[in-house]
């Protein structure tokens, strides 16, 4: 499999959730947790911090929650060595650090987080040596520019937990305008080759996404199918390593 044919379908995944989350109010960041050696989805999650009013119910953590539903804490290190995530957006500093300290093999996100980014945004918990946990890699830049529109028509509609709600009339939703990714914050150039292809080097230099066409379909529609798929995935991932476990 093209790595990046694989890193596309995924985060197409992920960006329904998002939508999903966004159509209930919350804010569009969603995951999914691959198994990678089987390509397997075994987790997801999205923000659900407005419903539960809990600043830590992030994404990450609500798919955490469901792989310690099968995996065991004896366990967890082994098995998230072998994980990629995928999520609309940057793990904050909390959320990357607790992936280092779980192990995990390796993370994929769409939009950068300029705020509390911590895969090379702002910091670099994934790559330092000043956290505890194991070192892990980072990809930034997968279907970018969705994942920033999810975003921007969460902003744009009212927010009525703010202490200032403000009216969409007070804010514009620019579709056509996309600030540029400076790639070389999150990787090198033979990082960025390998993993995406030889045929997207240009894009590395001139700080430009390497997919053409925005989803528009993935993003403006609702996802109603979309929890029933992800769960039907999760379910059959359990039943799977529960059956290897036996055999072995």
């Amino acid at each position: 499999m093209v790595l990046a044919n694989v890193h596309l379908r995924h985060m197409e995944t992920s960006l329904r959730l998002g939508r999903y989350a966004l159509d209930r109010g919350e804010t569009p960041v969603a995951c999914i947790f691959v198994h990678t050696p089987t390509d397997r989805i075994v987790a997801y999650g999205m923000n659900d911090t407005n419903r539960s009013l809990t600043g830590v119910a992030h994404a990450e953590f609500m798919g955490i929650d469901q792989i310690r539903e099968f995996v065991g804490s004896f366990e967890l290190a082994d098995f998230f060595e072998d994980i990629t995530l995928y999520v609309t957006v940057e793990p904050c500093i909390m959320c990357a650090s607790a992936l280092k300290q779980l192990g995990i093999g390796k993370v994929v996100f769409g939009a950068g987080n300029e705020r509390f980014g911590g895969n090379g945004t702002v910091l670099r918990i994934n790559s330092d040596t000043c956290t505890i946990g194991r070192s892990y890699v980072s990809f930034p830049g997968v279907l970018r520019r969705e994942a920033i529109m999810l975003l921007r028509y969460f902003y744009v509609k009212s927010n009525e937990r703010a202490p200032k709600p403000r009216t969409k009339g007070e804010r514009s939703l620019d579709k056509n305008n996309f600030p540029p990714i400076n790639w070389q914050d999150y990787l090198e150039r033979d990082a960025f080759v390998n993993e995406f292809g030889q045929d997207k080097e240009e894009h590395y230099y001139n700080e430009t996404d390497w997919t053409e066409d925005i989803l528009w379909d993935v993003i403006d529609k609702p996802q109603f199918t979309v929890i029933e798929e992800l769960e039907a995935a999760r379910h059959a991932s359990g039943l799977w390593f529960k059956n290897k476990k036996i055999k072995h």
